[in-house]
């Protein structure tokens, strides 16, 4: 196992689609390995392979001390809404409130290939949700509320780390979730 670098907001591979994992093999369990290792030096409460510059539809948790993975996932989310605080490893030490569904159903791959499902409320939904936004290249601030994404975006630029993830002096891409955000973010 080994520690991977966090890619930070403004690195492309964030707002890039991953790719469906097609072979359930050696590399794909270390990758699960390392993103577990990763996420528990941050220490985080979820982290997705392409927030290690890895894109591929994998992301992990720890939640309520149960450590879990999944692979290539799906969502079916609950009408009813939950508001929450919610943070992510791509944006140190920044936690804003967040609309999320309060119950989300995940049907993905363990790591060996086997079907699994996921049924999660309140903080484990938010995590199946955070993490799968981020294998779709959608981040938790394109699901805030226009006022509510103003303030957060001017934190960031206020950030010691913002700019750090693009090196050619490109601008980060912001952009509003192409997924429903039951008419709140909108």
């Amino acid at each position: 196992m080994a520690l991977q670098p966090i890619r930070l907001f403004g690195d492309p591979v964030l707002v890039t689609p991953a790719s469906e994992v097609i072979d359930f093999d050696k590399e794909l369990r270390q990758l699960v390995a390392d993103l577990t290792e990763t996420m528990q030096a941050a220490p985080g409460a979820g982290l997705a392979a392409p927030q290690i510059g890895v894109p591929l539809r994998v992301f992990v948790w720890d939640i309520h001390d149960e450590l879990g993975h999944l692979i290539n996932p799906s969502l079916d989310l609950s009408e009813e809404l939950q508001e929450g605080e919610e943070g992510c490893l791509s944006f140190p030490d920044l936690v804003y409130e967040t609309p999320r569904a309060l119950r989300a159903v995940a049907k993905g791959f363990n790591m060996h290939g086997e079907p699994v499902v996921i049924e999660g409320t309140e903080l484990l939904a938010r995590c199946l949700q955070h993490e799968t936004d981020h294998l779709n290249g959608v981040l938790f601030i394109d699901r805030m509320k226009s006022e509510q994404r103003k303030i957060a975006m001017k934190e960031i630029r206020e950030s010691e780390w913002f700019g750090l993830a693009t090196t050619d002096g490109s601008t980060p891409i912001i952009k509003t979730s192409p997924h429903s955000t039951f008419g709140l973010g909108l």
